[in-house]
Order: structure tokens, then sequence, then C-alpha cells
């Protein structure tokens, strides 16, 4: 039974070798439930801007931020669930958060012991969409009052909370920008979905979109700047990847003090397929970087296959550094 690191925050206030085919038909279907996700919290499709900064009053009845961490990464595990309210397709960080804690708990406890594990609530921040939206972006973005409540629950855990970008047509960087409020916070991160980043005139969902290793870099580099203006530990920057295509010259992301950036492996199907993609995509990791996998519950075990165990997921080489689930 793995064990919760408790030094992450000592004191909190809680308040593809799979076929490319598969993976696409299951994207659409994803886009198609995104869809419906227009007058949730994550789903009002709005005008590019930065999230307003909540009053200084508001600010303070929120659970405080205790003295920078050390960096989690360094020594231990990262496990997560990724989610966002009102979208089961999502991810399981849905609904009653206080629940769905308790159930990542349950989830971290089934790996093996021997490394400190730090809980990760995973936030589908900005969201893709089908439609484009006022600014024609296809994205939508949190409300404050969603951010804090999953960066509650994140600190109800003592672990971090990483804000999911999809970007849709707009750019990586200043979406993570329009969330700069939140990243001034010692236990908050990023994770890049460029699966979703689209060119213009795609629409989401239709193809892979795509980033480059530049692209990243740039986000690295902002990330990096906070953490030194603001004297923060090192920000985890995570980047997601389904398929080889999704990353391109990967190599001009380089090292910047005040970041750990991690590449989260998304393929989908049987652990022979998993396996397989992860092998592809490991090729390609710069040296700097950490490596990530993630499981799904459902599109995992289709057909009768059974989710890869913790166990099976530390067997791969290199070791994950993070593990997250939807």
């Amino acid at each position: 039974m793995a064990k919760i690191t408790a030094g992450y925050f000592p004191a909190m206030v809680p308040k593809k070798a799979v076929a490319a085919e598969r993976t696409f038909d299951r994207r659409l279907v994803l886009t198609a439930a995104l869809a419906g996700l227009a007058t949730s919290a994550c789903g009002a499709l709005q005008r590019g801007r930065a999230l307003a900064v909540p009053a200084p009053a508001a600010a303070a009845a929120a659970a405080a931020a205790p003295p920078p961490p050390p960096n989690p990464l360094e020594k231990g595990l990262l496990v997560g669930f990724c989610g966002a309210p009102g979208a089961k397709a999502l991810g399981r960080m849905t609904g009653d958060l206080t629940e769905a804690s308790r159930a990542l708990r349950r989830q971290i406890e089934a790996f093996p012991p021997g490394r400190p594990v730090t809980p990760v609530v995973e936030l589908i921040a900005t969201t893709v969409h089908r439609s484009p939206g006022e600014d024609g972006m296809f994205r939508s973005r949190c409300e404050d009052a969603t951010v804090r409540d999953y960066l509650d629950a994140a600190r109800a855990l003592n672990g971090l909370l990483l804000l999911n970008i999809q970007p849709g047509r707009a750019d990586f960087l200043p979406e993570v920008q329009a969330y700069e409020r939140w990243l001034t916070e010692p236990d908050v991160g990023v994770a890049l979905d460029p699966e979703w980043a689209v060119e213009p005139g795609v629409v989401p969902g239709k193809k892979f979109g795509r980033t480059t290793g530049a692209e990243l870099d740039g986000v690295a580099r902002y990330l990096g700047g906070l953490a030194d203006a603001h004297h923060l530990p090192a920000k985890v920057m995570v980047y997601h990847q389904v398929a080889a295509s999704v990353v391109r010259d990967e190599e001009l992301l380089r090292p910047h003090k005040g970041v750990s950036v991690v590449k989260v492996v998304d393929g989908i199907g049987s652990a022979a397929a998993k396996k397989a993609t992860w092998k592809t995509l490991m090729t390609t990791m710069p040296a700097q970087v950490r490596p990530g996998f993630k499981l799904f519950f459902e599109e995992d075990t289709r057909r009768g296959a059974g989710l890869m165990t913790p166990a099976d997921v530390l067997a791969l080489s290199p070791t994950p550094a993070y593990v997250v689930y939807e």
C-alpha cells in the first residue's frame, strides 16, 4: 500500500500503438459530450480574457496556502484523477469532490509501498468545444470559483492542482497566462493537451491537434519566470501526448529553472497497445523531462480487457513519475 506523502503540505485548511481510428472515434464521442458543457462552470463560451482576481475578502476566506513545499517529483510519485464540473466524460474528479477525493485516496493505496505519493487533482480548466464561441477559439475557461473549489480539494489531499488546457484554436501561452492569478500559488501547475490544439479552419474532434517543442518551451519559460518572481517551488508542467504527430520538434523544449516537466503518454486500449505507444513516444522525450502515464477506466477495459494495475504501470521503463486516471 502506497503512503500519501505528509510532507508536501504540512498544514492544510480543507474547504499510439492503439489504432488511430479507435482513438479518434473516442475523441469524436468526447467532443460530442463536451458540446453539452455550455452551461457548466467550465463550459460557458466566452471571449478570451484573463480570469478576474478575487476580491481581498474572498481571497482571505479561501483556504490559505502554506509555505512553499519541496518538489514532489524529486523523490516521489504523482498519482491523480482528472475531471471537470458536470462532465463525467472527462474523468472522475467531478460531482462531489469530497467523494471523488476519497476514491483517489483508495486508488493511491493500491500502489506498491516504497515511494511517497503526492495526490494530483487535474482540472480541465480550459475546455474545448465544437462550436466557436464569440471569439472563434472553440474553447471556454473555468470561472474563478471552480478553480478555487478544485484547489481546495487538492489542498485537502495535501496534493497538487494541475490546470488542464484544451486550447481549441487558441495558443497555449495566452491560455496559461489567463490563470496567472492561480499559478502564483505554490501548489498549482498546468497540464497541456495538444491533441485539442487545432489549426485555423479545423474543428476540434475532426482530427488531432498538435503543438511544437518551441511552443511548449515558451510555456515552460513563462512558468519558470513566475516561480522566480514569486519565490515559488518548481512549477509542474505536464504535456499529454496520444500519438507521435501531436508533438513535433520536441527537442526544442529546453530545461528551465523553476519548472519540472512531465510528458504523459495518453495511449488508449489494451495493455499491449498502451505499452507499444509508450515505447514509441519515449524515444523522443527530452532528457530533462520526466515520464508520465495515463489510464482510462472505461476505454482501456472495453472488450473484456483488464485495466493495468499500479504494479504494471510502475514496471514500465522508464518508471513513470506521474500516473493519471480518467
